[in-house]
């Protein structure tokens, strides 16, 4: 695509929106950047350097509906009035992710779903590099695709999409797709329609041809319901935990066996992730890096030899023989679940902050398992009160992680685990679920 003398419009300057400057400007675009919140001074200085103009705390109609293109951060839903007046103006909008993929010739593994995708993504990323291939990663993680696609030259990019960002992809196309699972979440941008998020969930297939890969869980529910009324050019690759596949990966008899180019196995218990939902981000990983025939005994090593991302069932201490596991990036009922579901050792559960309508019942039999005392950590809990109560002994409120972990300590005994797994959001009393995670992994070391 031609930036020359075209005027692009770029909304909101983050990580995406920094990004996509950067690459317009290398095309040839006029580039106006405009955040109607405030911009951080590590992309201030960014955008000053580039030489780009750009505004915060407002959005100036008449520049922005000069555009030829307008690039969108995945967080503005289409309902604000920005977005509605570009609409009526029938000015083209897409992600960061499209956009940089006018100016890509490398080729992609595109990763969505509910849970798991951040973990896949980088599992991944991990097997490719260490298997020799020349590999970037972006997406919801790192540095941003379209600012890489500037400055690197990678054969390969790992990309982890959330549904925002495939909403505004059109053209894009994944050599390999992978859809995780699909659960509720984000109902509110999808005007409460579930058929909406499933739809968007699939955008991952889109454009895809015969000689392309489609890796998806062949366990989920929502997942096989949809496939029965689609048609997938790609060639199929599922993986499930419950029955075995001829091409693809299963878990039987506590081994992971991936069929893809030959036959790969491995016990469960060599695998640097425990827990069933690690078991299928194994899988998927595994069957994308066969794909590629990454050689089987370096996948075989690095599925062994990851270290998993921050705040995501994060080994942070054991103090006096108590286990404290931080999963802070748990902001969902469906994620906690995982988190639960992976726990080997009686828990003392910490739990809350915003909650995005959850229905806690979907955790109630492995609280009932597993869970000894359950900690709040929120400003209004009574909705976790309600729901748990009479399913454990002890209930206890707390309004800091400092405090927090101290009555974890308090209430767990020795081979015991305390569980930071919040299944929401964190801007009740932190400003994001890293914080969170940070301030609660600062709590324990000064135990």
């Amino acid at each position: 695509m031609n930036g020359k003398g075209k005027h692009i419009v770029i909304l909101g300057a983050g990580e995406s929106g920094v990004g996509a400057a950067i690459l317009a400007k290398k095309e040839g675009w006029s580039v106006f950047v405009s955040d109607f919140g405030s911009v951080s001074d590590k992309y201030q200085s960014e955008l000053n350097e580039l030489g780009v103009e750009w505004e915060e705390k407002k959005h100036s109609m008449e520049r922005i509906l000069t555009a030829d293109l307008v690039v969108k951060s995945p967080g503005i839903p289409d309902t604000v009035p920005v977005m509605k007046a570009i609409t009526e103006k029938e000015i083209h909008v897409v992600s960061e992710i499209e956009f940089a993929g006018y100016y890509s010739t490398a080729k992609t593994i595109c990763i969505t779903g509910s849970n798991g995708k951040t973990t896949t993504a980088m599992l991944t990323y991990h097997i490719l590099k260490k298997g020799g291939v020349n590999v970037g990663l972006a997406g919801n993680i790192g540095d941003s695709y379209a600012k890489q696609v500037a400055q690197e030259s990678y054969d390969w990019y790992v990309l982890e999409l959330s549904s925002f960002q495939l909403d505004n992809m059109y053209e894009f196309k994944a050599d390999i797709s992978v859809l995780m699972n699909i659960t509720p979440d984000h109902l509110d941008r999808y005007d409460y329609k579930m058929q909406n998020y499933v739809d968007s969930k699939f955008r991952i297939v889109q454009n895809q041809i015969e000689t392309d890969w489609f890796i998806y869980n062949l366990d989920d529910p929502i997942i096989t319901k949809e496939l029965e009324k689609r048609t997938i050019l790609a060639q199929s690759a599922p993986f499930s935990l419950k029955e075995e596949v001829s091409q693809g990966g299963f878990l039987k008899s506590k081994q992971i066996t991936i069929n893809i180019n030959n036959q790969l196995t491995m016990g469960i218990h060599e695998l640097a992730l425990k827990g069933k939902h690690n078991a299928q981000n194994s899988l998927a990983s595994g069957i994308a890096a066969r794909v590629l025939e990454i050689r089987k005994e370096g996948v075989r090593e690095s599925l062994t030899d990851f270290v998993n991302v921050e705040h995501r069932l994060e080994f942070v201490a054991k103090v006096h023989g108590i286990e404290f596991i931080n999963d802070s990036k748990a902001t969902n009922v469906n994620s906690t679940w995982f988190a639960l579901e992976s726990m080997e050792t009686p828990t003392v559960w910490i739990v809350g902050g915003v909650d995005k309508g959850n229905d806690y019942s979907e955790l109630f039999e492995l609280v009932d398992e597993k869970v000894d005392a359950i900690i709040c950590l929120g400003k209004n809990n009574e909705k976790i009160k309600e729901a748990f109560d009479g399913m454990v002994e002890t209930i206890v409120e707390t309004t800091s992680a400092m405090e927090a972990v101290a009555w974890g300590y308090r209430l767990a005994k020795k081979d015991q685990s305390v569980l930071l797994s919040p299944a929401c959001a964190s801007f009740d009393l932190f400003e994001s679920y890293e914080e969170r995670g940070n301030e609660f992994k600062k709590a324990v070391r000064a135990l």
